[in-house]
């Protein structure tokens, strides 16, 4: 690549750290990558119990080759955050991709970006994509057309390596992957729900249940919300 690459990662209070910082750290080595942390009002913000200093705010960022957009429990407020939809659809507009890790997939579809899509998502909120018109898929990691998004959280290494390879080849992905020394081997066989014991299941599907609706409040608020932006935008 001959011009500078921007890479915008679009974050919010109470993301989750290691959903934006896992592909940063492959993004990062992308030849002429340039590296943008962004917010809807810039400043500090906390990401699972960390202060990321100096964002930049997003009404500020001009330049965006991929979009990164984070999950975490933050996102039901960001669902609802219009200026920060605003401009992942401003990014996204310019953007060569459009990419997401974990629930930030219900950000997307919030902002209109994945109607008649297949999407990932955190397996425990994967029923709510259909709300923003997407198509639910149950794959690590999925593209349809330019945008690629992840499963929960540690998908966002094999998500931003899928992209590395479509951006700088196949090659130097594997010799980033083998930098990284990424070779994962779990010491347990359950980080899905369809490999994990069933009584791990259930406790993990009771902790997200105390979130669960709110997260489902919010996420139809904002499919109506972008529903009746649609109808208006045809309107005029």
């Amino acid at each position: 690549m001959a011009s500078e690459f921007t890479v915008v990662f679009a974050l919010y209070p109470d993301v989750t750290q290691l959903d934006f910082t896992g592909p940063l750290e492959v993004l990062a080595r992308l030849p002429q990558a340039h590296i943008v942390l962004a917010s809807t009002r810039g400043g500090d913000l906390t990401a699972s119990g960390m202060t990321i200093a100096n964002l930049r705010p997003l009404a500020q960022v001009s330049e965006c080759a991929l979009l990164c957009v984070p999950g975490g429990f933050g996102c039901s407020a960001a669902m609802e955050d219009s200026e920060y939809l605003r401009g992942l659809q401003r990014l996204a507009a310019q953007a060569r991709y459009v990419t997401s890790v974990c629930t930030g997939s219900l950000l997307l579809g919030a902002a209109g970006l994945l109607r008649g899509r297949r999407a990932a998502c955190h397996w425990a909120f994967r029923e709510l994509l259909p709300l923003f018109g997407a198509i639910p898929d149950p794959g690590r990691v999925v593209r349809d057309g330019q945008v690629f998004t992840g499963g929960g959280v540690t998908a966002g290494i094999d998500m931003a390596l899928a992209v590395f390879a479509e951006v700088a080849g196949d090659d130097h992905a594997q010799a980033v992957q083998l930098a990284m020394e990424y070779a994962p081997e779990p010491p347990f066989a359950a980080g899905r729900p369809e490999t994990a014991p069933p009584e791990i299941v259930a406790t993990v599907r009771q902790r997200f249940e105390r979130v669960w609706p709110q997260r489902r409040a919010a996420a139809e608020r904002a499919a109506q919300s972008m529903t009746s932006d649609f109808a208006q935008a045809q309107r005029v």
